[in-house]
């Protein structure tokens, strides 16, 4: 009596693959990572004996990468081009022996195998995806669009699995669930929920996948037998795509390779992966043996995101009567977290800058003129002619100068109406004032400069401050008085000459509160960097200094600033000449930046962010670096932690309140922007109680 496939397997794992009580937090998937395998192998025309044996070697060598999936080609097991070989009666018995054989050599094996098959029912042949794990064929889904165009003329053979009548089948001795409706969920990996298609179905205007999708498939597999021609690769990719950004899935596909019959036709064996529409694998293509490759998929992440997603929500909700049909079969993964599986995707050092040459240049060129477009309307809405802007000779008032430049330049308004005010201070540099007012001269804006340093001794004696009677007392006050003062006279300066303060403050300090409140650099007319994270800013200068907008001489003065130290320059250098470093008081930007991105566009919870971190940044040596980055610093996991807990104090206990009355400013990235009226609410008498718990009991 055929076996019906059990809703989650009773099999036991084998003991290095058994899940414990005990995860370990160098094993992806404790982080909601899936490995995935993919794999083109060589084809045996219609010999499914000898596919069978090449689908087991495959499977083990996916099980020895810790792979919780393995997809492999449409009609993998007999071989596409086939022909009319599909309807004799001896290959298709030698295919359902051949599938109890792949069931008995991988049930001990932890991926789940998907392959395609040529499979009867309803007094038909059906061109199928067979779903096995640890020897249980949990189902078997037909494709719905056969092709018979040009070149294929596959109703010739199959029927169409939107005819399909029977709801089982039995195939390898197991009666397993049949039909276009099926679901594969990972009980013990709960964001592991995959859906198949083959081929042909990616191709039509509504392909079975973004139902799958919708019906909560986060990873969606293509068993793909699609010839090659030129040109068709790219077409394939763009498809791949387009579908895991639509679905808000991750998108697998497997194509046929060598060994398929030539006698009109090619193969090129393409393997890829996209993850919301990042490109994670492009295999090698026209391999005269096996294709196979490996990649870790966030299947959390892509959960995350659809919790963010209204109109995924919407469209899922229009289609319910279709949705309420979809069986969800259950399976026990038995994932290893109980040791060590260390993540093999590479993950950007810095989320809110690309790595690639070209997506760089293409992301510095939209971001400087979003922040330009942002600016020249506000200016002319308001039928100012004039902006005020304080240049300390830091990263970000030198981004912002140079905003504000292109805008008056748009405007066919002469640069002097760019009031730039240097206000040396206590902590002023020699070289930063130097810097700043050499970029003014080459940029012809109209130069100013205000000393605060007797107005902020008048205020610093009016409190009583421990300065003013000749103590070096440098705390919180003393820096805001200098911060304050700079801000009042910018504001006071504006209504003098009828212009608009420019805000310089940045992102990144907007998320750690490293801004003086109200009476500081937190508040201005219009801020231009609000939306930029620091990260960002130094590539946006250096990309203007590479292109040289501004000339030579003022490439030569943004080089200069880049070399700097980020300071608020608020405090006098200590006695061995040591500039005050914001880095050394609040932790490496970059480290920051990182987590920002990660927390504030996806919700990660502090371990994974952690996780994240040290695969991006334990090892300088690996991986890509944008272009430009002079220093390559690395972070163990310790001071990861140590900033990571920084960082979440501050951004969710101490500095709410400041982000709720933020000036506008344009959003520049999908990372998001933390103003109150677009991507970032929270209440200001929030904690971080449950983030640093949740970073202190899980990160080692």
């Amino acid at each position: 009596m055929p076996q019906m496939a059990e809703a989650a397997s009773s099999r036991p794992a084998e003991k290095r693959k058994s899940a414990s009580n005990q995860r370990s937090f160098d094993s992806l998937y404790t982080h909601g990572f899936l490995r995935a395998a993919l794999a083109s192998p060589k084809v045996f025309i219609g010999d499914p004996v000898s596919n069978a044996q090449a689908i087991v070697d495959i499977a083990k060598r996916a099980d020895a990468d810790f792979a919780g999936l393995l997809l492999l080609p449409e009609l993998a097991l007999c071989g596409y081009a086939i022909d009319d070989l599909h309807l004799q009666e001896a290959l298709l018995d030698a295919v359902d022996e051949a599938v109890a054989v792949i069931a008995s050599e991988t049930r001990d094996l932890l991926p789940v195998l998907v392959f395609g098959a040529p499979v009867r029912a309803d007094q038909s042949v059906y061109n199928c995806a067979v779903i096995l794990h640890r020897g249980r064929v949990l189902g078997v889904v037909p494709k719905t669009y056969l092709p018979n165009y040009r070149e294929f003329y596959e109703k010739r053979y199959f029927r169409s699995g939107a005819d399909a009548v029977s709801h089982s089948v039995v195939l390898g001795g197991q009666e397993a669930p049949f039909g276009l409706n099926l679901i594969f969920a990972a009980a013990d990996h709960p964001d592991f929920v995959f859906h198949p298609e083959i081929c042909e179905d990616l191709w039509a205007p509504s392909p079975p996948s973004t139902l799958g999708a919708m019906a909560g498939a986060t990873v969606l597999l293509n068993l793909s037998a699609s010839n090659i021609t030129i040109g068709k690769a790219r077409d394939r990719a763009v498809l791949c795509d387009s579908q895991s950004r639509r679905c808000v899935a991750a998108y697998l596909y497997a194509a046929a390779g060598h060994g398929e019959s030539t006698t009109d036709l090619a193969w090129d064996g393409q393997l890829s992966a996209y993850e919301l529409g990042e490109k994670l694998l492009e295999s090698a293509r026209f391999s005269t043996d096996v294709t196979y490759d490996s990649v870790d998929i966030d299947v959390e992440r892509v959960r995350l995101e659809r919790l963010r997603m209204s109109t995924f929500r919407d469209t899922a909700a229009h289609y319910h009567d279709l949705l309420i049909d979809f069986r969800r079969i259950e399976f026990n993964l038995a994932p290893p977290v109980s040791q060590a599986v260390p993540l093999a995707r590479e993950i950007p050092r810095f989320p809110f800058v690309p790595d690639d040459p070209g997506m760089l240049d293409q992301d510095c060129f939209e971001a400087y003129n979003i922040q330009v477009k942002g600016l020249l309307t506000r200016l002319q809405t308001s039928g100012i002619q004039k902006i005020v802007i304080g240049v300390s000779g830091g990263l970000d008032s030198t981004q912002a100068l140079l905003v504000a430049v292109r805008a008056i330049d748009l405007m066919g308004a002469p640069r002097t109406n760019i009031v730039a005010i240097t206000m040396p201070g206590f902590g002023t540099s020699s070289e930063t004032k130097s810097n700043a007012e050499a970029l003014m001269d080459v940029l012809g804006v109209d130069r100013r400069e205000i000393d605060i340093k007797p107005a902020a001794n008048l205020m610093l004696k009016d409190i009583g401050h421990p300065f003013a009677r000749g103590e070096k007392v440098y705390d919180v006050t003393f820096e805001n008085v200098q911060a304050g003062l700079r801000s009042d006279y910018l504001f006071r300066v504006a209504n003098f000459e009828n212009g608009m303060v420019l805000g310089t403050g940045d992102l990144s300090e907007l998320a750690l509160g490293w801004c003086t409140y109200g009476v500081g650099d937190h508040m201005s007319h219009y801020n231009v960097n609000a939306g930029a994270a620091k990260t960002l800013i130094a590539h946006l200068i250096r990309w203007v200094a590479a292109h040289g907008f501004y000339g030579d001489a003022a490439g030569k003065t943004l080089r200069a600033i880049l070399a700097t130290e980020v300071s608020p320059e608020l405090v006098p250098p200590d006695e061995n000449g040591k500039i005050q470093s914001t880095e050394g008081t609040i932790g490496p930007y970059a480290l920051h930046d990182f987590a920002l991105f990660y927390i504030t566009r996806y919700g990660l919870k502090p371990s994974k962010v952690a996780f994240l971190s040290r695969a991006a940044w334990a090892d300088s040596g690996r991986g890509a670096w944008p272009d430009g980055v002079a220093e390559r610093r690395a972070y163990d996991l310790p001071t990861i932690k140590k900033w990571l807990e920084v960082f979440l104090f501050r951004f969710f206990t101490t500095s709410q309140f400041k982000r709720s009355a933020v000036p506008n400013g344009p959003k520049i990235t999908s990372g998001g922007a933390l103003s109150p009226r677009g991507d970032w609410r929270a209440p200001s008498d929030g904690n971080a109680r449950i983030w640093l718990a949740e970073l202190k009991k899980n990160v080692p």
